[in-house]
């Protein structure tokens, strides 16, 4: 199962998108999800289109791994589809069955909307393939650093994403477990009905949730007795320097989305 989900995964390549500093892929990411927000029309996304495949392609990472990186959630985002297609009732008629008229005002928000996530995951998949975690810790712990003026830690809601991100291949590796365990037993899930399958992932809800509630106690365990303490200064083995190209990073994008914003 775990095999499946690239998200989160690094793949080493030694490009320049790898070398550079983890606060200017975040900051990046940020203007992408907003170009994203701004593009409306046909020439906006292929725009889009071409820029985030030049990009990824750049990484010299497969394209395939940032497809992998959309495809557990292709049910989403065909119902994100139906429901726009469904809702929206702007345009001429594109189709008619029976009482039910289609539009083509849905059917164009309704490409747009799977468009839109399907860029927004694959293209920030990128940020994750490229980036290890300690570097995105620190990377996202320099940006919010002058919001500790407000009262904001840094250090604890860093803590929450790289513990979260590392629980999920953990989690899954639970359920494989269990689902195994049940196999033995007999209960194979490739072999049962729809209603089945359901009846047994459900079942699997309690005994993984436990799992994780355990691995968590386990851990708070282990950074005790290491002595962690929240917010107290530490020193870093990777010191972030912020150089010419990630500078360049960022204005390929604010670039983008002024050229979309022209269109």
């Amino acid at each position: 199962m775990n095999e499946k989900l690239v998200i989160g995964r690094v793949i080493e390549t030694g490009s320049w998108v790898h070398k550079l500093d983890a606060r200017g892929k975040i900051i990046g990411m940020l203007f992408y999800v907003a170009v994203i927000l701004m593009s409306r029309t046909w020439p906006d996304m292929a725009l889009l289109a071409l820029f985030s495949v030049t990009v990824m392609a750049s990484t010299r990472i497969p394209l395939k791994y940032f497809l992998k990186a959309a495809k557990p959630l292709r049910y989403l985002m065909l119902f994100i589809f139906i429901v726009q297609l469904l809702s929206v009732k702007e345009g001429a008629v594109w189709l008619s069955l029976g009482s039910l008229n289609l539009y083509e005002g849905g059917l164009r928000l309704g490409a747009f909307s799977v468009i839109r996530m399907f860029f927004l995951i694959t293209f920030t998949a990128l940020l994750t393939f490229t980036t290890t975690p300690g570097k995105l810790n620190q990377g996202l712990e320099g940006i919010l650093a002058p919001f500790k003026k407000l009262g904001l830690s840094p250090d604890r809601i860093t803590l929450m994403i790289s513990i979260a991100l590392r629980f999920i291949p953990t989690i899954l590796e639970e359920a494989q477990t269990i689902m195994k365990a049940q196999a033995s037993r007999g209960a194979d899930l490739q072999e049962l009905p729809l209603k089945e399958k359901g009846r047994l992932l459900v079942s699997l809800l309690v005994p993984v949730i436990a799992g994780a509630f355990r691995r968590a106690q386990d851990l708070v365990y282990s950074m005790e007795a290491r002595g962690f303490r929240m917010d107290a200064p530490r020193s870093r083995y990777h010191t972030p320097k912020w150089g010419g190209t990630d500078t360049v990073f960022i204005c390929l994008f604010v670039g983008i989305g002024i050229a979309v914003a022209l269109l």
